[in-house]
């Protein structure tokens, strides 16, 4: 708990800590990962912790979080540490591996803490959608589509949402194949990133 963080704050985290559900699915046992701040104007909307992140209890602390923090023009920093920013993915427990990588958020947890969580967080005006699991939840993102038609849409949701595809080494080619991510989405996101942290200052 943080004691700056209005009550109502304060017990839903202590809640969310000591969170129990998903326990009997989850490898590592249940450690929730996630940074809420109630006078937060950025979200970072991720999908769930991976197996670093859940050994070090620090959102994004692993490679993915090195290129996110370069597609927001953050330094690690102003990311875990300025008021502005708050972190919570859909699942906040590392759910185990699977053939293709990381097993999706357990659902429990976002249909548990999401609502809630976000309603604590009132001045959120710009939220990252990292994704496929978050842009379902944020942004309707059916089983049918394509991430990459929801990213090429960018211009539609902002600047109230930015979707975005993993950053994780995985996607390595699919940023070499959509070259205007980098060229049109990543100048635009900083620049809103910028806006909220100047307006917070």
């Amino acid at each position: 708990m943080t004691p700056d963080h209005p009550p109502e704050l304060n017990a839903l985290e202590a809640e969310i800590r000591a969170c129990r559900i998903c326990e009997p699915y989850l490898p590592l046992g249940p450690r929730p990962v996630l940074i809420a701040r109630p006078e937060a104007r950025l979200l970072i909307a991720a999908q769930a912790p991976g197996r670093r992140v859940h050994e070090t209890g620090l959102p994004f602390n692993d490679p993915s979080g090195e290129r996110l923090r370069d597609w927001l023009g953050i330094d690690r920093e102003t990311f875990y540490h300025h008021p502005a920013i708050a972190i919570v993915p859909m699942g906040f427990c590392y759910p185990g591996t699977g053939k293709g990588g990381d097993l999706p958020p357990r659902p429990e947890c976002a249909a548990t803490w999401r609502r809630p969580l976000l309603a604590a967080m009132p001045q959120i005006e710009t939220t990252v959608v990292i994704g496929r699991y978050a842009l379902g939840w944020h942004l309707g993102l059916g089983g049918g589509q394509r991430v990459t038609d929801l990213v090429a849409a960018w211009r539609d949701f902002a600047p109230a949402h930015f979707p975005l595809p993993h950053p994780s080494p995985r996607n390595n080619r699919w940023l070499k194949n959509n070259p205007w991510f980098e060229d049109e989405v990543v100048p635009a996101l900083r620049e809103r990133v910028r806006e909220c942290l100047l307006a917070f200052d």
